[in-house]
């Protein structure tokens, strides 16, 4: 680490980097941590060394030649795990894929059916604080007894089973989690599971099941290009992979070109593939539904999820279904419109109480509102940059004093962070802080934060990269294209401060520990280092935050980022 060393001396960051050596883990109160925690612990650190989802997205990358291998070589790890194909229609699966949204669907949908009183399993990537809430059993992760019982159960199994042959005797990350889904998932006997597909869907190794019970699509953009192709079309024609004949599945509207591949991909094999009539045709004539997940672009995944679930309890002879309305005609050549029905009790109840962490989710705490969203694609940071504008303009005003507004960002993997950057100018931040993905600089005591495939150098600069994506949008807005989005004044601007400043910190602690002040009431970390405050924008910024009568600060660009920052707000997360 010599060279990030002396290259600290020279970046524009707010801190110099200072190389700890890792101290030993402490437990809740301080002490050494238990044997069951430690347990836990060693088998998230075996999980990490399989492989983080950068090196398996590369791995996939270069054998593209013949995707169809991958789907193998699961039905293999499956098989060596003890499980055939057929055992998979014992959970009635409910498999949804998408670019945007398509976890939310999956938290509408479990929440819908679990009010129903079933039993539910819920598989989902990536985990914001902890590895076990990928698998969720009733909505909740599973527990660090149960995710280690049924860990070091699959890894010994399969290393019993490997092939002197073969080089590659362990699955991957990602392959290994849902390889431990399914069998969790079958232990714990749920009525139903919801398999969130990882990557695009053709290929993605949740795309061995076979009969699932319905499948769905949310909303399409452009992701993960290296992988799943350069236009929506393409993309489309990967999404539409998980269709199966005979099984309904369900789409919400889409551009016409990828709707057309889509209806293409579906009546290749005999899947029949409904267009989801928007929410408020669902409302008419009936009480105005609550979602409990922010934001107008969730009603799309809201009206996708009551399809789903209700598809799924007519398939398994449910009669609270809803009653039917006066259904619309579809348009000649057209997807049919899916049934236009009253939610019933318990889906409205469902769509209520959905919760989805880190997905257009506010924190109010004392003088400081955090906004944290994952938006990660060009369409989900317009989606992210309408919630936040709208909850700015709908709080309750203040009497006076000044209003801050801060952007915590970062951004990683092959996208497109002066695109994103640039559809977060509208929302005049008065400072803009850039960090990496790590909750502290050194992560050793957590393993569920540990990622092998980067080095901090990396990734700082991947920040500063961001820091000077931000100047020259800044340079750029002397001269503000005709037409475009005005900027939301709220509250008399700080004289002092200007949308051009920006940090960079080495961590997401430091990073929220200089935003805060000390003035969150629940993130209280011990007084923060000197070198802090040494650059220029940090001190001046510091007084600013301290006498703001209201800090709004906006946290996106990536998930993990948005994990980590729970991770420090939330400590009940961590437990």
């Amino acid at each position: 680490m010599r060279g990030a060393r002396s290259l600290a001396t020279s970046w524009p960051v707010a801190e110099k980097l200072w190389w700890e050596a890792p101290m030993e883990r402490p437990g809740p109160c301080g002490g050494p941590l238990s044997a069951k925690a430690a347990s836990f612990q060693d088998a998230v650190r075996t999980l990490n060394t399989l492989q983080t989802n950068a090196n398996y997205l590369e791995q996939v990358k270069r054998q593209r030649g013949d995707p169809q291998t991958q789907l193998e070589a699961m039905r293999l790890y499956l098989a060596r795990s003890g499980l055939q194909v057929e055992d998979l229609d014992q959970l009635n699966i409910i498999h949804i894929t998408g670019t945007k949204g398509k976890g939310s669907t999956c938290a509408f949908t479990e929440r819908i059916l679990r009010s129903y009183g079933l039993k539910t399993g819920f598989f989902s990537s990536p985990h914001l604080v902890q590895v076990r809430e990928r698998i969720r059993i009733n909505g909740q992760p599973i527990s660090p007894e149960l995710f280690t019982k049924h860990f070091w159960r699959l890894y010994h199994r399969l290393e019993e089973t490997k092939d002197d042959s073969s080089c590659v005797s362990m699955p991957g990350y990602f392959r290994f989690l849902t390889l431990m889904a399914f069998h969790v998932f079958l232990q714990e006997k749920v009525d139903l599971a919801v398999m969130e597909v990882g990557i695009g869907g053709a290929y993605d190794c949740t795309n061995i099941v076979k009969k699932p019970v319905v499948c769905g699509v949310s909303s399409l953009g452009i992701d993960h290009t290296g992988l799943l192709g350069d236009t929506m079309e393409k993309i489309a024609w990967q999404k539409g992979g998980i269709f199966k004949s005979g099984v309904p599945a369900f789409t919400v509207l889409q551009p016409d070109g990828p709707l057309a591949v889509l209806r293409d991909r579906a009546q290749q094999i005999s899947c029949p593939l409904y267009l989801c009539p928007p929410l408020e045709a669902l409302e008419e004539g009936g009480p105005l539904l609550t979602l409990g997940l922010e934001g107008e672009h969730q009603q799309a995944n809201a009206a996708l999820a009551l399809q789903l679930a209700r598809c799924w309890l007519q398939q398994k002879g449910y009669r609270d279904t809803g009653e039917l309305k006066a259904s619309r005609p579809s348009l000649p050549g057209q997807l049919p419109l899916a049934p236009v029905f009253q939610p019933t009790s318990h889906m409205q109840h469902g769509l209520r109480d959905t919760e989805w962490p880190g997905r257009t989710q506010l924190l109010r705490r004392g003088p400081l509102t955090w906004y944290l969203d994952g938006a990660h694609t060009t369409s989900s940071m317009q989606a992210c940059v309408r919630w936040f504008r709208q909850a700015l303009q709908s709080r309750e005003r203040l009497g006076g004093g000044s209003e801050v507004r801060v952007l915590l960002f970062n951004s990683t993997g092959d996208r497109d962070s002066a695109a994103l950057l640039k559809l977060l100018q509208p929302c005049q931040f008065d400072y803009t802080v850039f960090c990496p993905n790590l909750t502290e600089v050194s992560s050793t005591d957590n393993a569920d934060q540990q990622n092998f495939t980067v080095t901090l150098d990396q990734v700082l600069l991947r920040c500063l990269a961001h820091q000077q994506h931000w100047s020259r949008l800044h340079e750029d807005q002397a001269s503000p294209e005709p037409g475009g989005p005005a900027p939301l004044l709220l509250a008399p601007r700080p004289a002092h401060t200007h949308s051009a400043s920006s940090l960079v910190f080495s961590c997401i602690s430091h990073a929220l520990q200089w935003i805060s002040q000390g003035r969150d009431p629940v993130f209280q970390p011990p007084s923060p280092p000197r070198v802090l405050f040494a650059h220029p924008v940090a001190g001046s910024g510091a007084v600013v935050l301290q006498e703001a009568a209201a800090i709004h600060v906006l946290v996106t660009g990536s998930l993990h980022l948005v994990g980590g920052v729970l991770k420090l707000l939330e400590p009940s997360l961590s437990q």
